[in-house]
């Protein structure tokens, strides 16, 4: 299948959303304008253009889109053409109100926002298939078309009647009989056995406690029949299209709702919108996790679908990116393996839920501070686009992560509220990133023996084709590091037998798990060698095993909190920050994984991509790198040799 290559052509995708309906007709050539201006050669058309495409029900109004590709065409601005299909207008709701998604407790969420449409409603597929139809049957051999956008931000649940048919058809597909459903999900408690299909419901606002089976299934549910809406227009649009235009839609980074690595394989392009908090002293590290996690889904090169050029409008508090943070951000983008650069939106909105977000294009005009920025990213990704694209960014790290143990582990009847798996995933990672080691993300069932190193945050459930190849991998001389509550459950969120998998406890050293002690929210637990948080553990150790840090005081008094055995290694707590930094960046070293470039100020990112080396300064004071040798810094044309001076949020992209 075609790639991000085959959009680019040599280039970096630069733009973003354009939303011309908002605006009179004679903007549009000013917009083409300030585009090239700018060195815009990509905007994505049509996300929200139901209503404007269809204003009643079968009715087309493609007139002004025909203006408008013409129009891009000229100007030599590509097309990544949406279906608009995330936004249903207000008359499929009016005519056909089972086409709404339904909340747990049965309320209707209604038009006048967006997403409001039920992925499991007949009547809505059946309209989105329609207008994607004669949208891809006009547009799919349009000069302008370089990509097919499905949708947008797929995010909608619904605990619907239609809803619960199909997750009634979803379930026999999955389970055959009732008895295997039973016994999934462990129905013999609380009298919850299930005699006829029909008494299967989603998990509804219940008195007490969910089933957890229940609502595992219902959450892969979900992103399944989600994932039959995108499959299904995606299909349309390839049927019209030649085969070189690649077809994708944009995660959400770490959204629970999707199995992010099955949708992954559906696209041929992996894409995603990023929005870290500029007033986030951790937003670098943040951009480089998600950023981390999209280049392994995509198993190369991906596309930034969506930043701020400004501030966004959904925080309590919206803060403009202060001045250069804007460009750090984009080129740690395409320092990390992005091809593409694209932004919500080109022109800021006057009016609407959004017209506060910003845009590159913002309410101070094309003399505002916030497009002269958009100017000089234009320019240095031109730059930069002959060396860079197609490139990849090789890692001896793997951080593993299955959103199925996410949602497994966040069941509401969890022994602690305070782990959250979203929250062990940056601390590991951003231990990593502080070390300046690049990591790669992986599934626990994914081919790991070209990695050096893997770590595993927090996978409470894993499957036993999971363990199988953790054990293969030590075994085949990987280094392998857990964290606390790996294993602890099957997939059916079934706990094993001695409260971890034997096979692991084996692998870790670990005689006997005896109880979890998890910690309250201003509780730590003291060792002979850093402080703990969020968790502890009663284990004994296997004979063999070596105990490297040891707990000090309580109920734990003298009982390992971390356990080597060979090249596994256990940790049964959360290391305070510099502690887990230094834990990583020791076994990393043994393990025979380097630093990018050693002696790194610790605001100073290092990535290498391909040949090239970005250093990027996420310090407001300037700094001086030593680099060895003599390299050719492409953002300047300057030889550099030695030492290389970056400023406040500086970027310099050196090539051999």
């Amino acid at each position: 299948m075609p790639g991000l290559g085959d959009a680019t052509r040599g280039r970096v995708l630069f733009g973003g959303d354009y939303n011309p309906e908002q605006w009179p007709e004679e903007t549009w050539h000013e917009d083409v304008r300030l585009m090239k201006d700018a060195g815009v050669n990509s905007v994505t058309l049509g996300v929200f253009s139901w209503a404007k495409l269809e204003p009643r029900p079968g009715e087309r109004d493609f007139g002004w889109l025909d203006r408008l590709m013409d129009l891009l065409h000229e100007g030599g601005i590509g097309v990544v053409l949406a279906t608009p299909t995330s936004s249903p207008p207000p008359w499929l709701g009016h005519l056909h109100p089972e086409t709404l998604p339904r909340d747990e407790d049965g309320r209707v969420e209604w038009w006048g926002g967006r997403q409001h449409f039920s992925h499991s409603s007949a009547v809505y597929r059946r309209y989105a298939a329609a207008i994607t139809e004669d949208l891809a049957a006009r547009y799919g051999g349009h000069p302008a078309l370089t990509m097919w956008h499905i949708n947008n931000e797929y995010c909608t649940y619904d605990w619907g009647d239609e809803a619960a048919a199909r997750f009634r058809d979803w379930l026999r597909t999955r389970y055959g009989t009732l008895d295997a459903l039973n016994s999934a999900w462990g129905t013999a408690f609380w009298s919850q056995g299930y005699g006829a299909w029909e008494e299967v419901l989603p998990p509804r606002h219940a008195h007490y406690l969910k089933n957890p089976g229940q609502v595992l299934d219902f959450k892969r549910f979900t992103s399944d029949m989600l994932l039959e809406c995108y499959v299904a227009e995606r299909d349309i649009v390839r049927r019209h299209s030649p085969a070189h235009i690649p077809v994708t839609t944009n995660f959400m980074p770490l959204w629970a709702g999707q199995d992010a690595w099955r949708w992954a394989e559906e696209e041929d392009v992996v894409s995603v919108d990023l929005y870290p908090d500029p007033r986030d002293p951790f937003g670098a590290q943040h951009g480089a996790l998600v950023q981390d996690m999209t280049r392994s889904q995509a198993r190369g090169p991906w596309m930034l679908m969506e930043q701020a050029a400004g501030p966004v409008n959904w925080r309590g508090v919206n803060h403009p990116k202060p001045r250069g943070l804007n460009r750090l951000w984009s080129l740690q983008a395409v320092a990390r393996g992005a091809d593409a650069v694209c932004y919500f939106q080109w022109r800021q909105s006057r009016q609407g839920a959004e017209k506060f977000h910003s845009g590159m294009v913002p309410h101070a005009g094309e003399e505002g501070r916030t497009f002269q920025e958009i100017k000089q990213i234009g320019a240095e990704l031109a730059r930069l686009a002959h060396r860079v694209t197609g490139s990849h960014v090789d890692c001896d790290i793997a951080i593993l992560h299955d959103w199925h143990s996410w949602w497994a582990g966040s069941h509401e009847g969890r022994l602690s509220t305070e782990v959250d798996h979203p929250q062990l995933l940056t601390a590991w990672h951003r231990a990593l990133w502080q070390a300046h080691l690049a990591t790669d993300f992986a599934h626990p069932e994914h081919d790991l023996t070209a990695y050096k190193l893997v770590v595993v945050p927090h996978s409470y459930a894993l499957t036993d084709a999971a363990i199988d190849n953790l054990l293969s991998y030590v075994r085949g001389g990987g280094t392998l590091v857990c964290g606390f509550l790996t294993g602890v459950a099957d997939q059916d969120d079934r706990v094993r037998p001695g409260g971890m998998d034997a096979r692991l406890r084996a692998l870790l050293g670990i005689r006997t798990l005896h109880e979890w002690w998890p910690l309250d929210e201003d509780e730590t637990a003291e060792t002979d060698r850093f402080r703990g948080i969020l968790w502890s553990e009663e284990i004994d150790p296997a004979e063999d095993a070596s105990v490297e840090a040891v707990y000090k005081g309580g109920e734990l008094d003298g009982l390992p909190a971390v356990l080597r055995n060979g090249r596994a290694w256990y940790v049964s707590t959360l290391p305070e920050p510099h502690a887990l930094r230094a834990l990583l960046a020791g076994i990393a070293a043994e393990a025979g994984v380097r630093p990018v470039l050693d002696g790194l100020p610790d605001q100073v990112e290092a990535v290498r991509r391909g040949d090239l080396l970005f250093l990027l300064n996420h310090g407001r004071e300037a700094v001086a790198v030593e680099v060895p040798g003599s390299r050719h810094d492409l953002l300047t044309g300057a030889q550099v040799g030695g030492e290389v001076m970056l400023g406040r949020y500086g970027v310099a992209v050196l090539a051999p």
